[in-house]
């Protein structure tokens, strides 16, 4: 009773702690961590004050580079700082939330998250500015389970370029030298204008500053713009998807990276990730017969072809419609296919398998391609196959729940597979 008492307890904390920081610190869906299509746009982030010390040079030093920036606050120095809050808004930057006071959120209650660290200071600031923060960035970065569901009114933003300026021994040398290799376009940077907060050092600051002098100088003279964290965001494609979509995203790519995991699923191509492959015996009562003559019976051993579906939910937020989708799908399948048959014909773990197989609901296109295209076989693994699949389509299609009210013929899963000897007609020169 004790382990069972103990097991549960550790499941608990792994949900609550684990499973979102990897949706979001690894697959980055739920949060923003960089800007697509930015167009030579990079975003400032500081995080951790108003600082009365190191604050007022930093505004000075942007209004002379004419940069905008982000700021993350706590509530609490906004309240003694006031006056530093309303500069900050008067000269153009955003403001955001870090909290009331810099405290880990896997500590605190969701409830007290969202009331007495978010709410609590984002009121404070819109009795300042008269405009309420909408952008909130969680100390270290980490979310609790319920955070996203919670954190409905916010729109979570984390980092793609850490430069680690919180340590004075950095200094501000190696620290230029971070931040002009480092950030590119669309790079949102994480930064401090305080060094109070556990871990940091105090003068830390005057280092980050003296760096970003140059830093921005170098930044102009590569047509890179520092802009507020909401105008780099403007055309991420994910923002017009709704929280609670985001949310069962990100869920689902936990469950996505664990299920590669388990079963030792292989990428064809890292380079081009649409394609993950693992060794089977074909279970099939009823044996597959391809256009070629060949045929895949029971026990036959096949190279069962899985979709990634973490880069079809790119695909998907990328693509204007359910056409542009599949056309994109067709051309990278197009250019990994030489790629797939030189895996079966050279790699030894390979050299038994009778061929290509694998289930799918995305099958239009794929006999242009050489693959054999049959239904599949009606009872209990037909009908579990086909609800699993989609659900899948609802969560990783941008437009999932429009396509479930599509003709059903249209989704139906098919079996798609194709021999070893035709991929070698087809993509061997």
């Amino acid at each position: 009773m004790k382990e069972r008492l103990v097991m549960t307890f550790v499941l608990l904390v792994v949900v609550y702690t684990i499973v979102p920081w990897v949706a979001t610190r690894i697959f980055a869906i739920g949060v923003y961590r960089k800007g697509k299509h930015a167009g030579n746009r990079i975003a400032l982030t500081f995080d951790d004050g108003p600082d009365p010390a190191y604050t007022p040079m930093l505004l000075d030093l942007l209004k002379k580079h004419d940069a905008k920036a982000t700021f993350f606050v706590l509530g609490s120095k906004a309240e003694k700082h006031p006056e530093l809050i309303a500069r900050m808004h008067r000269e153009g930057h955003q403001i955001g939330i870090h909290n009331y006071r810099h405290q880990s959120n896997w500590f605190m209650s969701p409830w007290s998250v969202l009331r007495k660290q978010a709410d609590r200071t984002a009121g404070i600031v819109a009795s300042i500015t008269g405009e309420r923060p909408t952008y909130y960035r969680p100390p270290w970065g980490i979310l609790n389970m319920l955070d996203l569901f919670l954190l409905k009114s916010y729109t979570v933003v984390l980092w793609s370029v850490m430069p680690k300026d919180w340590r004075s021994r950095i200094g501000s040398e190696k620290l230029k030298a971070r931040m002009m290799e480092r950030i590119k376009d669309g790079s949102v940077v994480l930064l401090h204008d305080s060094g109070e907060t556990f871990g940091a050092d105090r003068d830390a600051p005057a280092h980050m500053i003296a760096a970003l002098d140059e830093v921005l100088a170098g930044m102009r003279q590569r047509g890179l713009a520092p802009v507020r964290v909401d105008e780099l965001l403007e055309n991420v494609p994910g923002r017009r998807l709704g929280f609670a979509k985001r949310t069962l995203v990100a869920v689902w790519m936990v469950w996505e990276k664990c299920f590669v995991a388990l079963f030792r699923l292989k990428p064809v191509d890292s380079g081009n990730p649409l394609f993950k492959l693992r060794v089977r015996e074909y279970q099939g009562k009823r044996a597959i017969e391809l256009a070629d003559g060949e045929s895949i019976r029971k026990g036959d051993l096949v190279a069962e072809l899985h979709l990634d579906n973490y880069t079809l939910f790119r695909l998907g937020l990328d693509s204007r419609s359910t056409v542009q989708l599949a056309t994109q799908l067709i051309r990278r399948t197009r250019m990994l296919m030489p790629e797939l048959c030189r895996l079966l014909l050279t790699d030894p773990q390979y050299r038994d398998v009778k061929g290509l197989y694998g289930i799918t609901m995305i099958h239009r296109g794929s006999k242009q391609l050489g693959f054999t295209v049959v239904d599949l076989p009606e009872g209990l693994f037909a009908s579990l196959t086909r609800t699993y699949l989609r659900i899948l389509l609802y969560i990783i299609h941008p437009q999932g729940k429009e396509r479930l009210k599509e003709k059903s013929e249209l989704l139906e899963p098919k079996i798609v597979a194709i021999s070893k000897n035709e991929l070698k007609t087809r993509y061997i020169a």
